[in-house]
């Protein structure tokens, strides 16, 4: 059957954000491909995810060259969906990709330098069946490779019609900043920072990265909102063995201290007296963050996805 998108999606709740001091607009949630649309994952779950954010306003899709599992496939899935039902709505999508981490093995598929970057777009580009993409990061900070040729190499990705607008994740304050200076005096200015930022984890509120992003105009997506599923009920009574505390896959079992058991429980209490789960205060307390534009989610069903979308409703 050929999908039709729900002819209310953008009265389904979803509300939107400036991006810094863009004309773009992002919903306040987004949907992270990272884990749970690779390979490894059936399609036809990974296509009913995609449908039901589409349907609920949820315009911003974000991938990198490496999401997965394998390496490349988050994007492959992104491609067939293009093919099977999202082409008709190219121009309601904001699809950002990013490179910087390992992708393919010997010196030039990984980090920061101009022919990684500019190869790994084209890649991407391939897998995804997109012309362009709306946004393309730069995924990390490279020390080895001068600054100038990591962010000349997205001007120029831009300029060659592969990307709309360019953004920076996981950078520190100083070179970000020398970033905004950067790409701004290259009539390319940076879009929006992604950084990893939860109740648990405020390194870009303490080191001002959040601060600057909102001073210069930039726009701030946060990703792993809810910690890894510490940010749920999930562990309030230990650790369930089918977790990933459990099979230490991302959070080890030593990292579940009495201290912040106790924290965990004294938030799940505040948020249920708001009539709130755990989840839906952690994802409320970070768009209440000034500067910040839109949060990230993953999902691995739609039930899971319907959860995250009521800290907007």
């Amino acid at each position: 059957m050929v999908y039709q998108a729900d002819n209310h999606r953008y009265e389904n709740g979803m509300q939107y954000e400036r991006c810094g001091r863009s004309g773009v607009l992002l919903p306040r949630v987004s949907l992270g491909m990272w884990h749970n649309f690779g390979s490894v994952d059936p399609y036809e779950r990974s296509r009913a995810i995609i449908r039901y954010a589409f349907d609920h306003g949820i315009t911003h899709l974000d991938l990198a060259n490496n999401y997965g599992p394998v390496y490349g496939s988050a994007e492959e899935t992104l491609g067939r969906l293009m093919d099977d039902d999202l082409r008709p709505y190219r121009d309601e999508l904001f699809i950002s990709s990013k490179a910087g981490y390992d992708m393919w093995p010997g010196p030039y598929g990984n980090r920061g330098s101009r022919k990684y970057l500019m190869a790994s777009l084209d890649q991407s580009l391939r897998r995804m069946h997109l012309d362009y993409v709306d946004l393309f990061y730069s995924h990390r900070y490279d020390p080895n490779t001068p600054l100038e040729e990591t962010l000349q190499a997205l001007v120029d990705i831009v300029r060659a019609g592969k990307a709309l607008y360019v953004g920076i994740s996981n950078w520190p304050l100083e070179p970000l900043r020398f970033g905004i200076d950067y790409l701004r005096c290259h009539d390319t200015p940076l879009l929006i920072y992604q950084g990893k930022l939860n109740m648990l984890y405020r390194n870009p509120i303490d080191e001002g990265i959040l601060q600057l992003c909102h001073d210069e105009g930039v726009g701030f997506i946060a990703f792993s909102p809810l910690a890894q599923g510490l940010l749920t009920d999930r562990y309030l009574k230990g650790i369930p063995e089918d977790s990933r505390m459990a099979k230490q896959k991302f959070l080890r079992p030593e990292m579940l201290t009495d201290d912040l058991l106790a924290n965990l429980k004294r938030w799940n209490e505040e948020a249920q007296d708001k009539g709130m789960t755990m989840a839906e205060r952690a994802l409320r307390w970070i768009l209440e963050q000034q500067g910040v534009t839109s949060v990230l989610v993953g999902a691995s069903s739609t039930a899971q996805l319907e959860q995250n979308l009521r800290c907007v409703k």
